[in-house]
């Protein structure tokens, strides 16, 4: 059974290898917490929220399943 809080292996192996639309799937499963994350005196900083889908991103391409150092 699945756990519906975790992103399902399937989209994270197609989004290590660039799939724009499991990248996609990434960025809206965590979209709730990037946009509390980014809460600033009660108003979303979309430098702050870009930012972190930025950083985002850039983890899932150095994401390896191996265990080998990136």
């Amino acid at each position: 059974m699945r756990n519906p809080k975790l992103v399902p292996y399937e989209t994270i192996v197609r989004a290590t290898s660039g799939e724009p639309e499991a990248i996609d799937e990434v960025l809206r499963h965590y979209s709730k917490r990037i946009w509390l994350a980014s809460l600033e005196n009660g108003q979303v900083n979309k430098d702050t929220e870009d930012n972190i889908k930025r950083r985002l991103i850039a983890a899932l391409f150095q994401f390896r399943f191996d265990g080998q150092p990136t």
